[in-house]
């Protein structure tokens, strides 16, 4: 059954409408195209109307959309290859992320991603898309493979956050975290991290620094969530909106701020809606971006890729 958000279900209503009408005209064979183009057209004047003015919690909710495609969902479409690679050779492999060598279009990658599970038993597997510290270290364990072999890096961020339990600090989550984030700012190949649904926190950091970092339109990328910003300020979830609006962790915000390099559109109405669209869509992203950071030396990716983090809030007045 399809799941629908509080500010979808109008536009459901009225697609709803149409298909009564449809069947309708075909059981008493009457005429109905003029009514089924007006109808039409006002499904998609207000599924513009609603998409162009959403809310930045509206884009959460839309974020972690259940219909919403996941890392793997992406490299089934992707990828014409993909070998996945297990474990991280200290404690165990860690399902919440995911990572491999891939073939896109002719071109060796590197993919790494967090991957989240849509039912019950796959959550619980995936640790809901939360990495424990094995986690990170799997996924710079690859980058570095990718690095010795000269193949391109590709991350797909999606997490609510790194795994906050005491067995993953007993094992080192924040060393671990950052480690990522030094030895990844020095890799000698094109990194590119795009952040294709959650983006929180260092969760989503330890494996977020690269030459390009990119958002999907409709994904957050935040030190923390609303809902805990909400507790820790409120002491309620109630307050999440307004911790949302006042975050500013939409694509657009992180655009205007300069952290992140770009947005790349997703079809109308969410990545959920054509699944091969928005795959497209990031195939080509990724394909072009790696063709343009291949024409810079690995010494000047390094220099810009710190130099560009190393402005991130400099404030000069």
């Amino acid at each position: 059954m399809k799941t629908l958000l509080e500010f979808e279900k109008p536009i459901a209503e009225l697609e709803a409408k149409l298909e009564d009408m449809k069947k309708l005209a075909e059981e008493n064979n009457v005429d109905v195209s003029a009514a089924v183009r007006n109808l039409n057209a006002a499904i998609d004047t207000l599924r513009t109307e609603t998409f162009q003015n959403l809310t930045r919690w509206q884009r959460v909710q839309l974020s972690r959309h259940p219909d919403r495609p996941y890392t793997q969902d992406y490299i089934e479409r992707i990828c014409s290859e993909f070998h996945e690679l297990h474990g991280d050779r200290t404690v165990r492999d860690d399902p919440a992320i995911i990572g491999g060598l891939a073939n896109i279009n002719g071109k060796s990658v590197m993919v790494i991603g967090q991957q989240k599970g849509r039912k019950t038993k796959e959550r619980q597997y995936r640790n809901f898309g939360m990495p424990n510290p094995e986690g990170y270290r799997k996924a710079l364990r690859l980058m570095k493979m990718a690095e010795k072999f000269n193949i391109p890096i590709v991350t797909l961020i999606d997490t609510p956050g790194a795994f906050p339990g005491l067995e993953a600090e007993e094992r080192g989550q924040g060393e671990a975290i950052a480690r990522n984030l030094k030895e990844m700012m020095v890799l000698k190949v094109p990194v590119i991290c795009i952040i294709i649904g959650e983006g929180a926190s260092g969760g989503a950091l330890g494996i977020a620094i690269g030459d390009r970092v990119l958002m999907l339109e409709n994904a957050w990328y935040s030190v923390i969530s609303p809902e805990n910003c909400s507790t820790i300020l409120w002491r309620t979830w109630e307050f999440k909106e307004q911790a949302a609006e006042a975050l500013k962790l939409t694509a657009t915000d992180m655009k205007g701020n300069g952290l992140i390099d770009g947005i790349i559109p997703e079809p109308l109405g969410g990545a959920h809606q054509d699944w091969e669209k928005m795959a497209e869509i990031l195939q080509n992203t990724i394909l072009a971006e790696i063709e343009n950071l291949e024409k810079q030396s690995p010494s000047e990716r390094i220099n810009n890729r710190i130099e560009k983090f190393c402005s991130m809030g400099v404030v000069i007045e």
